[in-house]
């Protein structure tokens, strides 16, 4: 009988020094570690998909928080970060007016806009809502999202969101969503 040395395996197949195998992956690791997975915006559907969650969502305009809830409804779309839309009873409607802006979504309807004023500070077309969404996007009804980079912070369990770039899409970047991200300039045909 032969020699077999650390590397090989009786079956005589080649395996390596526990050093030199391949490392978790990050998204093991955050699991192992009880934080979230990170998620990649190109596994997401399309068309879009929309999801309940519990995680803790605010939004913070001249230091007043005017949403802050625990019953979001997340919205998934191919090449775009989660977008967060909050119940209305969550929102604080006093620090909103309807803004003349419309605009179309092929999937979820027609949607309205609102100004976000606190104090002095006025914030045009800050935030949208679909008051009648197409069907399958029924659970979004006056639910409001915010664009983060229009607000002068966004949170998602604590952690402060990174806007999408660009004015067209309102999705929220946090640290376990990975891109790259469709709005930034070149990236609207894709």
């Amino acid at each position: 009988m032969s020699s077999v040395d650390d590397t090989t395996r009786d079956s005589g197949r080649r395996v390596e020094p526990a050093d030199a195998r391949p490392k978790p992956s990050a998204r093991w690791r955050a699991v192992a570690a009880g934080d979230r997975p990170r998620e990649s915006v190109w596994d997401y559907p399309r068309p879009p998909r929309v999801e309940p969650t519990t995680r803790r969502i605010w939004v913070v305009l001249a230091g007043v928080v005017i949403a802050d809830t625990r019953r979001a409804l997340r919205v998934l779309e191919t090449s775009h970060p989660p977008v967060f839309y909050v119940p209305p009873d969550d929102v604080r409607r006093e620090h909103l007016s309807s803004s003349s802006l419309h605009t179309w979504c092929e999937f979820k309807g027609v949607a309205s806009y609102f100004d976000a004023n606190v104090g002095d500070r006025l914030v045009r077309d800050a935030a949208w809502y679909y008051h009648a969404p197409s069907p399958g996007y029924e659970a979004l009804a006056d639910h409001v999202a915010f664009y983060p980079g229009k607000m002068d912070a966004c949170y998602v369990d604590g952690e402060r969101v990174q806007p999408q770039t660009g004015d067209f899409y309102g999705g929220w970047i946090t640290s376990e969503i990975e891109g790259p991200f469709k709005g930034g300039p070149g990236t609207r045909g894709w």
